[in-house]
């Protein structure tokens, strides 16, 4: 990751924030902008540490990641239900599996501020183009605090380092292999979701990639925690799967024109409205179907199902309103209300 850093770095030149920042201003040139240093060393002798401390905070999108560790959590109570563990054996037993649990997720905090780092480095230039939202774009910390790109390097680098200690503390906590290698395919999956050699993002590749790594994968390494995931693991996060598709296909709508200036091809870049709009409307049938599927295949318990009624009728909105407006927030609704109605319904099925 380093070497993929250090090669990006050095194809730029002392002036690259400067041409970039004049390009996103339509070529003004802002003295404040011309000024930024080129380096982080040189960053940090500037600027207060604690503008730095805060752009650094801010890029590791704290509300994202407290949507992930829910999802992880959620998995391992899936995990628990398919093992028939009970709540006091799982949380004070002799099988340590809240011990798992925990150091799996120290690796995961560390994988991703990693992921989240290495994105804020790769579209640096996007997100200057972009309008951005609370939901859409980059976190935009860089830009606001007038922080050249090599703080998102920084701390890439330092946030991939520290995927060792945390690794090592998940093995001490007893995480067991099954569950450390579904953490090693996220980080890497994750890295490779910005940075070369893959870029998936790059090459239309961001809403599977996404949805995969993060809404299915995700889980099913917290159930690892726990036990081998079984078929009632591997399927129940299908149905959220799609509909974080349908969340991605629009968080990334407000992005296409900045994607597009930078040569990210994402599919808001790529296909037309209304080719984009039909494609939401199989996701959303899709989800519908699956939660079907699954129910035949696994049998669902009821709270569950019924908490897959809760993104319904945001995404129907959603599909209304997809590609009509730029904001993406019916999607998200859809996908967030899901994953706490997940975890809401998986733990009361749990624990009664």
């Amino acid at each position: 990751m380093s070497d993929t850093l250090d090669r990006d770095a050095s194809d730029e030149s002392p002036d690259t924030d400067r041409s970039r920042a004049t390009a996103a201003d339509g070529g003004d040139g802002e003295a404040s902008v011309d000024e930024r240093p080129a380096t982080l060393a040189g960053t940090l002798r500037e600027r207060s540490p604690l503008v730095v401390a805060v752009a650094c905070w801010r890029m590791v999108r704290p509300d994202q990641v407290a949507l992930i560790c829910l999802l992880y959590v959620t998995g391992a109570v899936v995990g628990a239900v398919e093992a028939d563990l009970a709540p006091a054996s799982a949380l004070g037993g002799s099988s340590w599996a809240a011990a798992q649990i925990v150091g799996g997720g120290v690796a995961l905090l560390a994988i991703t501020a990693t992921v989240h780092y290495a994105n804020e480095y790769a579209d640096y230039e996007t997100d200057a183009l972009s309008r951005g939202s609370t939901f859409s774009g980059g976190s935009g910390a860089l830009h606001a605090a007038g922080l050249p790109r090599a703080v998102a390097r920084g701390a890439t680098l330092a946030a991939g380092v520290a995927v060792v200690p945390a690794g090592l503390v998940a093995v001490a906590l007893g995480t067991p292999p099954r569950a450390l290698v579904l953490l090693g395919v996220l980080f890497v999956g994750g890295v490779q979701y910005s940075l070369p050699p893959a870029e998936l993002a790059w090459r239309g590749l961001a809403i599977p990639t996404n949805a995969l790594l993060g809404a299915w994968l995700l889980p099913v390494t917290g159930a690892a925690t726990v036990t081998t995931p079984g078929s009632l693991s591997l399927v129940a996060f299908v149905p959220f799967t799609l509909v974080t598709c349908l969340s991605l296909l629009a968080t990334t709508w407000p992005d296409r024109d900045g994607d597009a200036a930078v040569g990210k091809r994402t599919l808001a870049t790529r296909l037309a409205p209304v080719t984009l709009w039909r494609l939401a409307v199989v996701v959303v049938v899709a989800y519908l179907g699956s939660v079907v599927v699954v129910h035949r295949l696994v049998g669902i318990p009821t709270p569950v199902l019924v908490a897959h009624l809760l993104a319904a009728a945001p995404a129907a909105v959603a599909v209304r309103t997809y590609t009509r407006r730029e904001s993406p927030v019916p999607a998200v609704a859809a996908m967030v209300s899901l994953a706490v109605g997940l975890a809401v319904a998986w733990t009361w099925v749990w624990v009664g």
